[in-house]
């Protein structure tokens, strides 16, 4: 019987791991660190071009000027324009045509729950019927939130709900993240529905829920007693068991809560806006 042929080491197969050696840590890092100033670069050139259009200085269907025009007043490359562009497009904003360029879309295509959009909208002073929608949304979703979570409620999203109301109690004089506390509240609720849509409806209205409490109207220095309270007894409808007296509440609530920023803006008053923060909506 034939033997099978010995194989010397120096005819075994080639190592490759030499080849395939990382590359130095202070590489890695430099090139992480230039990724990182590219990725900042595209999106503030993202930022500017939907400030831009949402503001109305390029109005919907209008063309965008040429790419060497853009790349000149933004001192940006294509490769940046571009991947601003692509950024822009996915939130609905853009669209590109061939042979013809790329205009804007009408506004009822654009994403204006998109965390982002919401913020350029409202750090370029909305106009009065976009803060109306704003609230119509908020009215039309959460007192039927309210009661549906009223009757679904569980040990784990009364606690999640009872939290966020104390650290509301907590920061109330503004000490703390009174905002981030009145956000969990609500998204807390929602959750508290155990409804799988209405839980994926709460993580895209957070962003519209965040940009609202962070207008000076809503206090971020500080919360009055009456809105405090009004949360505190939707907190007891939920815990009670009580659906109707849930939604009611909540409908009180979102009322009053608009009338005071009519009368803000009313008297003139400017917003301060922040950057949107991580979703914390979950669902039981």
């Amino acid at each position: 019987m034939a033997r099978a042929p010995r194989h010397s080491p120096s005819s075994a197969a080639p190592d490759h791991r030499r080849g395939s050696r990382r590359p130095p840590p202070a590489r890695i890092a430099r090139e992480s660190e230039a990724g990182g100033a590219s990725h900042r670069a595209d999106a503030q050139l993202a930022a500017r071009l939907g400030r831009d259009i949402v503001s109305g200085r390029y109005p919907p269907n209008a063309l965008l000027p040429s790419a060497a025009e853009m790349g000149a007043r933004f001192s940006a490359s294509r490769t940046a324009l571009r991947e601003a562009y692509s950024k822009l497009s996915g939130k609905g904003l853009i669209v590109a045509t061939p042979r013809i360029g790329t205009r804007v879309r009408p506004k009822s295509e654009w994403n204006l729950l998109d965390a982002e959009v919401l913020a350029w909208h409202l750090s370029s002073g909305p106009e009065d019927h976009f803060v109306s929608d704003l609230f119509a949304l908020r009215q039309a979703i959460e007192p039927a939130a309210a009661e549906i979570a009223a009757a679904s409620r569980t040990p784990d999203s009364l606690a999640r709900i009872a939290d966020a109301f104390g650290r509301m109690e907590r920061f109330r004089n503004g000490e703390g993240d009174l905002i981030g506390a009145d956000v969990d509240f609500h998204i807390a609720i929602l959750g508290a529905t155990r409804n799988h849509f209405l839980a994926a409806l709460g993580g895209l209205i957070q962003a519209a829920l965040l940009c609202a409490f962070r207008f000076n109207w809503l206090g971020a220095s500080g919360i009055g007693g009456e809105r405090l309270e009004q949360h505190r007894r939707i907190l007891e409808a939920i815990d009670a068991g009580g659906p109707e007296s849930a939604r009611a509440r909540m409908v009180e609530l979102l009322t009053d809560t608009y009338d005071d920023v009519r009368r803000f803006r009313e008297s003139g008053g400017r917003a301060t806006v922040l950057a949107p923060r991580p979703n914390s909506g979950q669902l039981n």
